[in-house]
């Protein structure tokens, strides 16, 4: 059995995006003998690949081709933390632990959906005001 130092990571279509204060590329990996590689394990190698903080760079995205031993995948690295908390989607920072989920029910989520159908402009924000008897 492989361990994870036989691991090759190779990067292909590297982009430097500067509106998004972000590099981009693919990744292969390669990994002989393992079933693959976990995400937190990519993100290391690659912070220190491309001396970046290791809360900034989000793989996501991996295949592991058929018969196993190469995996291809997707990586941002953001400049910095902030720039990842700014751009990145809210999914992607909850998956790595930054920011938490709403919990709340899909049937709870619904019953407000169809509540607020019968309220009109700002109401729907207010919420509904008592009818006021005469």
């Amino acid at each position: 059995m492989a361990d994870a130092s036989s691991v090759t990571i190779r990067t292909r279509k590297f982009m430097t995006n500067r509106l998004l204060q972000r590099k981009q590329m693919v990744v292969d990996i390669i990994h002989p003998g393992l079933a693959n590689l976990s995400k937190e394990d990519v993100r290391e190698k690659l912070s220190k690949l491309y001396k970046a903080d290791k809360e900034a760079v989000f793989p996501f995205g991996f295949s592991t081709q058929f018969g196993g031993g190469r995996s291809t995948g997707f990586v941002l690295i953001y400049d910095s933390f902030e720039a990842a908390q700014k751009f990145e989607p809210k999914y992607r920072l909850i998956r790595q632990g930054h920011g938490s989920k709403g919990n709340t029910s899909r049937k709870q989520r619904k019953e407000r959906k169809n509540r607020l159908k019968k309220l009109r402009g700002t109401e729907k924000v207010k919420g509904k005001k008592p009818k006021k008897e005469h």
